[in-house]
């Protein structure tokens, strides 16, 4: 009869392979913790979409979506609800914002991941989260006491207005320049050395290597965070309700006051309206606009970063 194998492994090593299987009660209370978190978040989401989506359901019975889409005027006093000029004035300070974030902070990332010396990179970054942590109501303050003074002075008191769309996307630059400069300065990190060196080994200079190897090289990552920056101004509130104005006007000059869909929801909300009336509903399908609008631009740079997303070994 053949001897029965009773161990395959050292007597000492049994305690470590059965290690695995023992019970840990703390394990699971984190697991069970962390499962509740992820609950929460993804439970107010849909909370959001619910609430969002049955007041204004309520609203789009009264209003059509093609007049609520396509109107050229917001005047809820004589039933006009058309939010192109919210749209037109969220889109004009946007994309001011991002004329000042994308240069400035590609140009803060490229410095940091290829020029600066380890001891100004850790100078250089705590200021710009400091920047990130301001806040927005200071920015606010900021543009209408002195960004908007500076501009009329150098445009005229008679050509800008004191509330203006122009001075609110300067300064919504500044604040979303730490974000755009950190995603910008990860993706220009990601790009492996290799490239770096062999450029150098073919004679090219260091800001050639920077501006024509590099930067191309983290494309995906520097249009993710154009795109992130650009969501992150679309829903900007305190900056534009304080400096762009108050008043829905559909005017294609920055100098002009104009208001935000954001600036709209503040004001109107922070006034006395009845909660059945069509004015407080109609706050919430602006919200879903916006709503709507950021989610879709997350979309795409999520797609954008995967569709051109650059592999290295």
């Amino acid at each position: 009869m053949k001897p029965v194998q009773t161990a395959m492994y050292p007597e000492e090593t049994r305690g470590v392979l059965s290690f695995g299987k023992r019970s840990r009660p703390h394990e699971n209370i984190i697991q069970a913790v962390l499962v509740f978190c992820a609950a929460v978040s993804i439970l107010t989401t849909l909370g959001i979409i619910v609430v969002l989506g049955t007041e204004s359901s309520a609203f789009f019975r009264e209003v059509s979506l093609r007049e609520f889409l396509t109107g050229r005027s917001w005047q809820p006093s004589i039933g006009e609800f058309g939010i192109l000029p919210l749209v037109n004035a969220t889109l004009m300070t946007s994309l001011a914002a991002m004329l000042v974030a994308l240069p400035l902070g590609l140009g803060v990332a490229v410095y940091l991941a290829e020029y600066a010396s380890e001891r100004v990179r850790e100078t250089l970054k705590p200021i710009l989260e400091v920047l990130s942590g301001v806040p927005t109501v200071v920015y606010g303050y900021f543009a209408l006491t002195v960004v908007t003074p500076a501009l009329r002075n150098l445009f005229g008191q008679d050509s800008i207005e004191v509330y203006n769309t122009l001075s609110a996307g300067l300064v919504m630059g500044v604040l979303i320049l730490p974000l755009v400069s950190s995603m910008c300065e990860d993706a220009l990190s990601a790009v492996p050395r290799s490239l770096r060196e062999a450029a150098y080994a073919m004679g090219a200079t260091k800001l050639e290597t920077s501006v024509m190897i590099i930067v191309p090289a983290a494309f995906s990552g520097i249009a993710a965070a154009f795109i992130l920056g650009l969501s992150r101004a679309v829903g900007e509130t305190m900056i534009v309700a304080l400096a762009a104005g108050a008043g829905p006007k559909l005017t294609l000059n920055p100098l002009k006051a104009a208001e935000t869909m954001t600036g709209h929801i503040v004001r109107i909300s922070g006034g006395d309206i009845s909660y059945d009336s069509m004015d407080y509903r109609s706050l919430f399908a602006i919200a879903l606009v916006l709503f709507v609008t950021t989610l879709a631009l997350n979309m795409v740079s999520r797609s954008i970063v995967k569709k051109y997303r650059e592999v290295y070994e």
